[in-house]
């Protein structure tokens, strides 16, 4: 049986924690800024846990992460 692949995008964009919980940044922080309030933009810095509706498809997307 050959080697699963990862998908390369999702590993991108997604990190996994030592107890085994994916990390995704947030959207919106990538441009028209100046609208936005500074507690606005400072709150989409921080990384998110991926919610448990997606787990399934991104541990099939990276299967040795």
């Amino acid at each position: 049986m050959p080697k699963m692949k990862t998908r390369s995008a999702a590993a991108k964009r997604f990190k996994k924690t030592g107890s085994g919980k994916i990390m995704r940044m947030k959207a919106n922080k990538s441009h028209i800024l100046n609208k936005k309030t500074t507690k606005r933009k400072r709150n989409l810095r921080k990384q998110t846990e991926l919610d448990a509706t997606n787990m399934k498809q991104m541990k099939r997307c990276m299967p040795y992460m």
